[in-house]
């Protein structure tokens, strides 16, 4: 096996030390082991005056090796190896490109000088995996780039441009070129004539000590981070830096890095980081090869299909929109105008790429306009008459091979497969709104589709920036019809006592960006009518029918659109209404209900058991392939806390068999609604877990 770490001694004496362990570089043992070797080496080498430390590849390194991750550490450990570089009594030079993020950064800021070439980016994510840096970064950066620039970045897992970086003083130059080691070496040239010493950054004088600061930061994690515990953490350790010398700061980041890798949040979101790599790699799509795709078409110019357009042309992709007629396209084109100017403003595009988008974009009147679209994305009205009849027209247009995807939120795709003669080309690609933001997106696979056709669309998802996840064909597929459920049951408890605004909050403290009637309410409270009207041919008689919500929408109430639903918004701020107590409360006198009261904590289990029961049902039935894709669309499609892990993980957490009881109690009282699903019940039975059908 090469050696992944290698010294060579060049002219001048300069020792270049250079890690090449593809493809990230990552510090797994093996290169620890071999930057310890190489910079004792170098400490002992009297030809050498200076090293440079550069990153074969495309980037300097990545961060820690993620095969370690929940496995004991071998020594060298990296803060020694760390500790080692800075206290070289020649000076060293971390030659950064492409990407210094977590313990990579953290090998560059135990170095003596700092370059990085442009393009490059800087960080410490730590916190996204539910710890803190360990490795000298809570304690280094502050000394280089003061302790307000390390509080924006640190708690937030933030990365810096390399512009910004050395603005914020974490480099020290901006190279020139594309070449890491040709910029280290001129840099070192440099150095050595200006007779550089040794700079330990670990001797730099502590960051000025700011309570203020330091109170600001946390109140603002405290609200942001809903219980997540490393942002917190982490401006502990960063605080640590205004009051230690350096071995003692590493002493005590080291104590709260050990402290976080013993909380569930770790393992939570070290389970989800590992789903979103596990999530695309299906049996069916090993070795198939996607079919091309260089133009998109999209029926539909709305909130959804405007949406849909607009994420494809920020990726480079043309597209043709379809409308009805001149005003509604020309409608679509401002939406999307209005899209892409947004990103601009937020700093996502530049106004560059921004007009190149708009002239990428073909709004027209006519199906025939299609005709050369390699897959094309209808988004009309929810409805399987129309549906079919843009589809009919898709089977007249379309070229052979095109795929023709439905963005059809609940409806039978092999119904609408099967009323084309070519069934084999549909699939349904479920783009969550608003399309251009939201990372999830459903690939719904129907019975004939054909596994090139999958293969494409986890290839589009990818280009597109999104994480897929495949789906069966029932209604609702993987995280409508589980909504539906967990909808239900808060529905079922504010019949029975509890109010909308209490479930809400206490939602909110389980971890979810939004409860259930915010959703509401920002989706519109007219979604929500049409979808129970939809299916109230199947209601069962012991359905709880939320009649309050149909009082709102008679009210024209129909959530943040219009002002007023759960909520009353002055814009996107909402205030509790009173007036929907009453309308709840005339809902429990007509069922005859005498309310009783329901603490936080019952809800949030309520809640949860009614997620994971018809999850557990969904996988059984194989809508979802396995556990962690039913994670993965929660985490990203439904605002559930990814410090959880998803609700598979979180089910896995608490214990099934507890699952299985709480379900059984709630039966006591409804048991039409609490009926314990039967993989559930057999997981419950044999002590296994939903993880272990993730294989």
């Amino acid at each position: 096996m090469t050696d992944p770490v290698t010294y060579e001694l060049t002219e001048g004496g300069i020792a270049v030390v250079t890690i090449a362990n593809p493809p990230v570089n990552a510090l797994g043992q093996a290169v620890r082991a071999g930057l310890d070797a190489a910079f004792e080496r170098f400490a002992s080498d009297s030809a050498a005056e200076i090293a440079v430390i550069v990153g074969a590849g495309k980037l300097f390194i990545g961060g820690a090796d993620i095969s370690e991750f929940g496995k004991p550490l071998k020594d060298p450990w990296l803060p020694a190896v760390i500790n080692r570089i800075e206290a070289c009594p020649k000076p060293v030079v971390a030659a950064i490109h492409g990407a210094a993020l977590g313990g990579g950064l953290e090998v560059a800021l135990g170095c003596h000088y700092r370059l990085a070439l442009p393009g490059t980016t800087l960080g410490l994510p730590e916190v996204k995996l539910g710890v803190i840096p360990g490795a000298g970064g809570t304690q280094r950066a502050p000394r280089l780039m003061g302790l307000a620039a390390a509080l924006d970045m640190i708690p937030a897992g933030g990365t810096l441009t390399a512009d910004k970086a050395l603005e914020a003083g974490l480099i020290d130059v901006l190279g020139e070129g594309d070449d890491p080691r040709a910029a280290g070496l001129a840099y070192a040239r440099d150095l050595l004539d200006q007779g550089a010493k040794p700079r330990p950054t670990g001797e730099m004088p502590m960051p000025e000590a700011e309570p203020d600061a330091i109170e600001a930061a946390r109140a603002t994690w405290t609200k942001k981070a809903r219980g997540e515990v490393a942002p917190l953490a982490s401006i502990d350790a960063v605080e640590a830096s205004t009051r230690l010398d350096i071995m003692d700061g590493l002493d005590e980041e080291r104590r709260i890095f050990r402290e976080m890798m013993e909380t569930p949040q770790r393992a939570g979101l070290i389970h989800a980081f590992f789903n979103d790599r596990k999530v695309a790699k299906l049996p069916e799509i090993e070795g198939v090869i996607p079919r091309d795709v260089g133009t998109i078409g999209v029926i539909g110019g709305g909130t959804m299909g405007a949406g849909i357009a607009t994420a494809a042309l920020l990726r480079g992709l043309p597209v043709t929109l379809i409308e009805r007629d001149d005003a509604a396209a020309a409608k679509a084109r401002e939406t999307i105008a209005g899209n892409l100017a947004a990103a601009v403003k937020r700093g996502k595009l530049t106004e560059a790429r921004r007009d190149a988008a708009l002239d990428a974009l073909t709004a027209a009147t006519g199906y025939d306009a299609l005709s050369d679209a390699d897959l094309v994305i209808e988004a009309v009205f929810e409805d399987m008459d129309v549906k079919k009849a843009v589809f009919a027209e898709l089977d007249r247009v379309a070229k052979p091979g095109a795929v023709l995807a439905t963005n059809t939120s609940y409806l039978d795709i092999d119904a609408i497969a099967a009323s084309i003669s070519r069934p084999g080309d549909v699939i349904g690609l479920h783009f969550f709104s608003p399309a251009h933001v939201m990372k999830l997106l459903e690939v719904v696979v129907a019975e004939k589709t054909a596994p090139e056709v999958t293969a494409t669309a986890f290839a589009l998802a990818k280009r597109l920036g999104k994480t897929a996840v495949r789906a069966g064909v029932c209604d609702g597929f993987i995280g409508n019809r589980i909504l539906s459920h967990y909808r239900a049951a808060a529905d079922g408890m504010v019949l029975a006592g509890a109010s909308p605004f209490q479930i809400d909050r206490a939602m909110k403290d389980f971890g979810f960006a939004m409860g259930p009637y915010e959703v509401a309410d920002l989706a519109g409270l007219d979604i929500g009518y049409m979808t129970r009207q939809r299916k109230a041919a199947d209601r069962h008689p012991r359905d709880v029918v939320p009649t309050w919500a149909d009082a709102l929408f008679n009210k024209g109430r129909l959530g943040q659109k219009t002002g007023r639903g759960y909520y009353v918004y002055e814009g996107r701020k909402g205030t509790p209404d009173p007036e929907v107590e009453e309308l709840v409360a005339e809902a429990r006198t007509e069922a005859g209900v005498t309310p009783r009261e329901f603490s936080d904590a019952e809800i949030q289990r309520r809640y949860m058991a009614a997620m994971v029961n018809e999850a557990a049902r969904v996988v059984d039935e194989g809508i979802a392939a396995r556990p962690l894709d039913v994670d993965v669309t929660l985490l990203y499609g439904y605002g559930f806390p990814r410090w959880r892990g998803g609700p598979m993980h979180w089910a896995d957490t608490v214990g099934l068999p507890k699952l299985v009881s709480d379900i059984e109690s709630y039966a006591a009282e409804d048991d039409h609604f609490w009926q314990v699903a039967p993989l559930l019940r057999r997981l419950a039975k044999d002590n296994q877990t939903f993880s272990s059908l993730n294989g």
